[in-house]
This record gives C-alpha cells, sequence and structure tokens, in this order.
C-alpha cells in the first residue's frame, strides 16, 4: 500500500477515467463539476469496443490487463471503471490487483426504486449486463416491492457514438428499445428508466422523446462523481499538461470525436 501513498502524494497524479468507448464522458461531466481541477486520463478501450457481446471471462481479462498496464504507465491516484458491463464483471478483480482505490459504475436501481410512483421500472443496458448477477442481486435489495423490466439495447452503444461523431442516427433506435420495454408484461406502467450503461445519458433527450413525457430517466454518474469526490478529498491537484484522452486503436472514428473530447477538455488524444 505505500506506493498508493506515493501515488496520492503527488498532485499531478491523474484520475483514470475507463471505459468501452465514449460512454464514460458522460461521468467525466460531472466528475468535473466537482473537481475541476483535477488532471484527468481518459481511457476508451475501442479496439474492444463493444463489451456487450463478449463473453464474462473476456471482459474480466481484458479489463484487468489493461488497467493493469495502464496504472502501471500512468500512476493514476484513483481509477474510475465508467462503464456497467465492465464494472459487474471484472471490478472485484480488477481490486484484487490494482494498490489503488477503484470507483466502480453499478445500475441505479436503488434510487429508481425510489423514485418510481407506479412500481414498475425499465432497465436499459447492455446485453452482458442484463444477465449479470449483480442485477439480480440489487434488485433483491433495492426493489424486491417493483417490477424491473430489463432490455438490452446494444444499438444505443453505437448510437451514441455516432452521436458524438456529428452522425445522423436513425431515431428508431431509440423507438424500437422504447417499445421493446413496453412490450414486456406491465411495460405499459413505467414510468422510471435506468439507463444501466454510461453511453445511453449522451442519447437521454432521444429516449425521453420515444418514451414520452411521463418517464424519468436515472443513471449513476452523480453518485461516482460523488464518491470520487469523497475519496480524494483533501488532496491537492495540479496540472502539468493538457488533459489526455487514450484510445486502444488508432482509427478513423477518433477524428470525428475531437470535438467532443475537447468539450469535455480532453485536449490531447493518444493510442496506448
Amino acid at each position: 500500500m505505500a506506493r498508493t501513498s506515493a501515488v496520492a502524494a503527488d498532485p499531478a497524479a491523474p484520475l483514470l477515467l475507463f471505459d468501452s468507448g465514449v460512454g464514460g464522458l458522460s461521468v467525466l461531466a460531472k466528475v468535473r463539476k466537482l473537481l475541476p481541477q483535477a488532471p484527468v486520463i481518459y481511457a476508451a478501450d475501442n479496439a474492444g469496443l463493444p463489451y456487450g457481446d463478449k463473453t464474462e471471462a473476456q471482459i474480466a481479462a481484458r479489463v484487468s490487463g489493461l488497467l493493469g498496464r495502464m496504472t502501471e504507465r500512468f500512476r493514476p491516484r484513483l481509477v474510475c471503471i465508467a462503464c456497467n458491463t465492465a464494472s459487474t464483471i471484472a471490478l472485484a478483480s480488477v481490486r484484487e490487483v490494482l494498490e489503488v482505490p477503484i470507483v466502480g459504475t453499478v445500475p441505479a436501481i436503488k434510487p429508481a426504486a425510489a423514485m418510481t410512483r407506479t412500481g414498475v421500472i425499465g432497465l436499459l443496458g447492455t446485453a452482458a449486463t442484463i444477465r449479470q448477477g449483480y442485477v439480480d442481486r440489487l434488485e433483491a435489495e433495492f426493489a424486491a416491492d417493483k417490477l424491473l423490466l430489463r432490455h438490452g439495447a446494444p444499438e444505443l452503444v453505437a448510437a451514441a457514438e455516432a452521436k458524438l461523431r456529428g452522425e445522423a442516427v436513425d431515431p428508431e433506435v431509440y423507438t424500437r428499445a422504447a417499445a421493446a420495454l413496453r412490450a414486456m408484461p406491465g411495460g405499459e406502467r413505467i414510468d422510471t428508466v435506468v439507463l444501466a450503461c454510461t453511453h445511453f445519458p449522451l442519447v437521454q433527450d432521444e429516449l425521453a422523446q420515444a418514451f414520452g413525457p411521463d418517464v424519468r430517466f436515472i443513471d449513476g454518474s452523480d453518485g461516482i462523481a460523488r464518491r470520487i469526490a469523497a475519496l480524494t478529498q483533501g488532496q491537492d491537484w495540479r496540472r502539468d499538461a493538457p488533459d489526455l484522452a487514450l484510445f486502444t486503436r488508432a482509427d478513423d472514428s477518433i477524428t470525428g470525436l475531437s470535438g467532443a473530447l475537447a468539450a469535455h477538455g480532453l485536449a490531447r488524444v493518444a493510442v496506448f
């Protein structure tokens, strides 16, 4: 644990936010509000995108390996896995191998259960997230007296990535996601939807139009930002260089993201 103390003592030690793609920018936006002075490395595993169609073993091995190497190179003071799929599968294994604080992302079922008036909650996530036992346990603990309807919506991941690149997205993508939840028994009474993928808040406006005015949305980004702020409370910050966006594969899509990255304070781009 000496290494953890040494990292925390360095004011230039960054926060490392990790996601399969650019969905974690929705988390970074909330972190910026609470910790505007914090140096940040945002790491997107675009070479592994999408995570939702991979096996649990593939995701756990990939996330643990990448974060191990990134932590060794960049020596962050804290790692945030800004990805529901990676967190529900790999959070425990990552915590075993890294000697820095780890903040994960889990579906916001608890606050959704407090919000719903009809008792029916929709959950949109990746196929991998919605089948996890972790989600079962959250449902049993916090929403046992509610009806939780789950739908895997991988199209929304691609839609969010395309939107950030400034590309047109077929609105039927959002209509299909809403219709799938509404078609389930009890789905007509959904009044609260959990966005259980960090990509999905990036297209919340489009989803709101598809679901209609009587549905509220919730995700875990505010709680994540508060947790990061609490774990780094009292620490000094110093930004020695512009914040960095790190990708695991060089491809043309990165160029299209330059505007979105800059809007989130990521002025440098590199490939890991």
